[in-house]
């Protein structure tokens, strides 16, 4: 694959993401994106996304994507405090993220890590519309909930 992927994103991500939420750090590696605001360097807390095992996605059965906001601290606690004021306001970004979203354990190896996010099955990574779309997918994470991590 080539990460001309996610430049593609992360070049979408500047353009797209509100001013008012400042401009969002960004990351883009031969996988995945990262996204941060108001660091130097990604913090434990940012939004994602990434290319999965398919063996982390319902249905799929070549690989998946896996999208949204992502709590990666060493302690258990600190990923539970980092999703406490986003569970109290699921009800608000529920309406806006939909029922697909995920709040809960992190895929993979690292059960104290914690996310809101969602996954797509078996996607093509060569879609022209491939970009823009997690682009936009992701931006509705970050307005939906950067605004609550902030109150």
């Amino acid at each position: 694959m080539d990460i001309e992927l996610f430049d593609q994103v992360s070049d979408a991500l500047f353009h797209l993401v509100p001013d008012e939420l400042g401009e969002p750090r960004r990351r883009a590696r031969r996988y995945g994106i990262k996204v941060w605001f108001d660091t130097k360097e990604p913090g434990r807390e940012h939004y994602e996304a990434q290319v999965v095992g398919a063996g982390h996605v319902a249905g799929a059965t070549v690989l998946g994507l896996e999208l949204g906001f992502h709590a990666e601290h060493s302690r258990a606690e600190d990923n539970e405090a980092a999703l406490a004021p986003l569970l109290a306001a699921e009800r608000s970004w529920r309406r806006r993220l939909g029922p697909d979203t995920v709040a809960g354990p992190f895929l993979g190896r690292w059960e104290h890590w914690r996310r809101v996010s969602e996954t797509w099955a078996d996607p093509d990574l060569g879609d022209p519309d491939l970009a823009f779309e997690l682009a936009t997918r992701l931006t509705d994470y970050i307005t939906a909930l950067e605004p609550l991590r902030r109150r």
